[in-house]
Protein backbone atom coordinates (compact mmCIF):
# COMPACT_ATOMS: atom_id res chain seq x y z
CA UNK A 1 0.00 0.00 0.00
CA UNK A 2 3.15 2.66 0.11
CA UNK A 3 3.41 2.86 3.99
CA UNK A 4 3.31 0.92 6.76
CA UNK A 5 -0.15 -0.69 8.14
CA UNK A 6 -1.28 -2.89 11.26
CA UNK A 7 -5.04 -4.85 10.46
CA UNK A 8 -6.37 -5.65 13.80
CA UNK A 9 -10.22 -7.54 13.70
CA UNK A 10 -11.70 -7.53 16.75
CA UNK A 11 -13.68 -10.55 18.35
CA UNK A 12 -17.00 -10.75 16.81
CA UNK A 13 -19.16 -8.85 19.60
CA UNK A 14 -16.27 -5.92 19.57
CA UNK A 15 -17.78 -2.55 18.15
CA UNK A 16 -15.34 -0.44 16.80
CA UNK A 17 -17.25 2.54 17.64
CA UNK A 18 -16.57 2.16 21.27
CA UNK A 19 -12.70 1.93 21.21
CA UNK A 20 -10.74 4.66 23.07
CA UNK A 21 -8.46 5.25 19.83
CA UNK A 22 -6.57 7.96 21.84
CA UNK A 23 -5.79 5.40 24.23
CA UNK A 24 -4.89 2.51 22.47
CA UNK A 25 -3.54 4.03 18.98
CA UNK A 26 -0.64 5.32 20.37
CA UNK A 27 0.18 1.67 21.84
CA UNK A 28 0.47 0.47 18.33
CA UNK A 29 2.00 3.48 16.46
CA UNK A 30 5.51 3.50 18.59
CA UNK A 31 4.78 -0.36 19.56
CA UNK A 32 8.84 -1.80 19.27
CA UNK A 33 7.41 -4.26 16.60
CA UNK A 34 6.88 -0.83 14.28
CA UNK A 35 10.61 1.03 14.66
CA UNK A 36 9.07 3.37 11.72
CA UNK A 37 5.70 3.45 13.01
CA UNK A 38 2.98 2.53 12.00
CA UNK A 39 -0.89 3.16 10.94
CA UNK A 40 -3.18 0.93 12.58
CA UNK A 41 -6.81 0.30 11.54
CA UNK A 42 -9.19 -1.53 13.63
CA UNK A 43 -11.86 -3.67 12.13
CA UNK A 44 -15.33 -5.01 12.84
CA UNK A 45 -16.21 -7.62 10.27
CA UNK A 46 -20.09 -6.52 9.71
CA UNK A 47 -20.21 -9.55 6.09
CA UNK A 48 -18.12 -10.80 3.77
CA UNK A 49 -18.32 -8.06 1.94
CA UNK A 50 -19.08 -5.31 4.07
CA UNK A 51 -16.56 -4.09 7.22
CA UNK A 52 -16.41 -1.10 9.10
CA UNK A 53 -13.28 0.96 10.24
CA UNK A 54 -11.38 3.03 12.50
CA UNK A 55 -7.82 4.17 11.90
CA UNK A 56 -4.70 5.69 13.81
CA UNK A 57 -2.53 7.28 11.59
CA UNK A 58 1.16 7.70 12.37
CA UNK A 59 1.99 11.26 13.15
CA UNK A 60 -2.38 12.36 12.50
CA UNK A 61 -3.76 10.00 15.29
CA UNK A 62 -7.46 9.30 14.69
CA UNK A 63 -8.59 10.63 10.98
CA UNK A 64 -11.97 10.35 9.41
CA UNK A 65 -10.78 8.45 6.77
CA UNK A 66 -7.86 6.52 5.40
CA UNK A 67 -7.58 5.04 1.62
CA UNK A 68 -4.95 2.92 1.95
CA UNK A 69 -5.68 1.43 5.57
CA UNK A 70 -9.41 0.60 3.75
CA UNK A 71 -7.30 -1.26 1.01
CA UNK A 72 -5.03 -3.24 3.51
CA UNK A 73 -7.95 -3.67 5.23
CA UNK A 74 -10.09 -5.11 2.46
CA UNK A 75 -6.59 -7.31 1.54
CA UNK A 76 -5.99 -8.59 4.99
CA UNK A 77 -9.85 -9.58 5.41
CA UNK A 78 -9.62 -11.55 2.15
CA UNK A 79 -6.51 -13.39 2.82
CA UNK A 80 -7.77 -13.79 6.54
CA UNK A 81 -10.77 -15.67 5.03
CA UNK A 82 -13.02 -12.73 6.38
CA UNK A 83 -13.95 -11.21 2.79
CA UNK A 84 -14.22 -12.07 -0.46
CA UNK A 85 -11.77 -11.38 -3.44
CA UNK A 86 -13.79 -10.11 -6.55
CA UNK A 87 -12.96 -12.38 -9.27
CA UNK A 88 -14.45 -9.87 -12.29
CA UNK A 89 -14.56 -6.28 -12.14
CA UNK A 90 -18.59 -5.94 -12.21
CA UNK A 91 -18.75 -8.51 -9.54
CA UNK A 92 -19.73 -6.84 -5.71
CA UNK A 93 -17.32 -5.09 -4.40
CA UNK A 94 -16.47 -4.63 -0.25
CA UNK A 95 -17.99 -1.91 1.28
CA UNK A 96 -15.51 0.00 4.17
CA UNK A 97 -17.25 2.31 6.42
CA UNK A 98 -15.16 4.92 7.76
CA UNK A 99 -16.08 7.89 10.00
CA UNK A 100 -15.81 10.28 7.05
CA UNK A 101 -18.18 7.79 4.74
CA UNK A 102 -18.12 4.70 2.75
CA UNK A 103 -15.64 3.47 0.45
CA UNK A 104 -16.02 0.64 -1.81
CA UNK A 105 -12.67 -1.66 -2.37
CA UNK A 106 -11.99 -4.34 -4.57
CA UNK A 107 -9.21 -6.98 -5.10
CA UNK A 108 -9.07 -8.10 -7.95
CA UNK A 109 -7.77 -11.44 -9.33
CA UNK A 110 -7.39 -10.67 -13.22
CA UNK A 111 -5.04 -8.17 -12.56
CA UNK A 112 -4.05 -8.66 -9.05
CA UNK A 113 -4.86 -4.49 -8.23
CA UNK A 114 -6.60 -3.22 -5.44
CA UNK A 115 -8.99 -0.43 -6.60
CA UNK A 116 -11.12 2.07 -4.54
CA UNK A 117 -14.20 3.97 -5.21
CA UNK A 118 -15.47 6.62 -2.83
CA UNK A 119 -16.44 10.45 -2.39
CA UNK A 120 -13.82 13.33 -1.49
CA UNK A 121 -15.63 15.78 1.10
CA UNK A 122 -14.32 18.87 2.17
CA UNK A 123 -13.34 18.47 6.09
CA UNK A 124 -12.09 22.20 6.82
CA UNK A 125 -11.81 25.49 5.28
CA UNK A 126 -8.81 27.78 6.44
CA UNK A 127 -6.32 30.41 6.02
CA UNK A 128 -2.59 30.40 6.41
CA UNK A 129 -0.66 33.77 8.08
CA UNK A 130 2.45 34.54 7.41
Amino acid sequence: MGNPHCVTFGANELKVDDLKLSEIGPKFEHHEMFPARTNTEFVQVLSRSHLKMRVWERGAGATLACGTGACAVVVAAVLEGRAERVCHSFLSKCVVDLPGGPLEIEWREDDNHVYMTGPAEVVFYGSVVH
